[in-house]
């Protein structure tokens, strides 16, 4: 895993989001994967559609109590700020590669329109949603069934979202019709997904901690409302390593 001095967390904390995940993926990414040039123009043009400036924004309520509010994109889902990034990462690759990949998506509703809108009109990808009827909200499903591009197929189905996993999982369990079709996912536990929701917690901590002078660091309580847990497996992606200390105590993640 990265490991970050109090010299990083310092100079990260004046970073606006933007900036906090062209930092953070940088430390998985590479300039022989991706050079940073071509990183940061891709993150710029996967945050381009959102409707705060901020992209990512803190409400400071009562009582230290504070919201981050992720629902600025597209769909007002916060799965746009991870799938937006996924997307933009994915046809890169797709074009130094010239390939053609074709997305398969069960949803029970958010994941599918904010997939939906991170590729739709790419030329080299076609997504497929299969949505649960009458398991989605009305605006969801407008969502999905109104975008008129050629590369996007959504499909009605019978039971709900963790029934229509199974057949999902059955088709990617079979490796040889997977590869004949080109075939992906872009479930909550795809690893870019993972990657850009790191950024949630260092933005959030460096607006709600009192000081990062202070040893040990301040804790910050997360509270995170999560259904698969997708967003709180980014957590302990990046541990915080503090000044050297006696053999007796250990390395702590960043608290929060």
């Amino acid at each position: 895993l990265p490991q970050l001095g109090r010299e990083t967390l310092h100079e990260w904390s004046t970073l606006s989001y933007p900036s906090l995940v062209k930092e953070l993926c940088s430390l998985f990414i590479g300039p022989e994967l991706i050079p940073r040039d071509d990183l940061n123009d891709l993150i710029d043009r996967a945050f381009s559609r959102f409707r705060c400036r901020e992209v990512v924004h803190l409400s400071r309520l009562r009582n230290g109590l504070n919201v981050l509010e992720l629902w600025h994109g597209v769909t007002y889902a916060f799965k746009d700020l991870s799938l937006c990034c996924t997307a933009q990462l994915l046809q890169y690759f797709l074009e130094k590669r010239k390939r053609h990949i074709t997305v398969v998506v069960g949803t029970s509703g958010d994941t599918g329109s904010a997939a939906i809108q991170s590729v739709q009109g790419a030329k080299n990808v076609d997504i497929i949603v299969l949505l649960p009827k009458g398991h989605c909200t009305k605006i969801q499903e407008l969502q999905m069934t109104t975008v008129l591009r050629e590369n996007v197929h959504v499909f009605g189905v019978e039971g709900n979202s963790d029934e229509l996993d199974e057949p999902i999982k059955t088709v990617f369990a079979d490796v040889a019709f997977v590869k004949k079709h080109n075939l992906m996912s872009l479930n909550s536990i795809n690893w870019s997904r993972v990657l850009v929701q790191i950024a949630h917690h260092f933005f959030a901590y460096f607006q709600c901690a009192p000081s990062l002078d202070m040893h040990p660091l301040p804790p910050v309580e997360v509270v995170v409302p999560t259904g698969a847990a997708g967003n709180l497996a980014a957590l302990p992606a990046v541990v915080w390593l503090p000044p050297p200390q006696p053999s007796s105590q250990r390395p702590c993640r960043l608290p929060g």
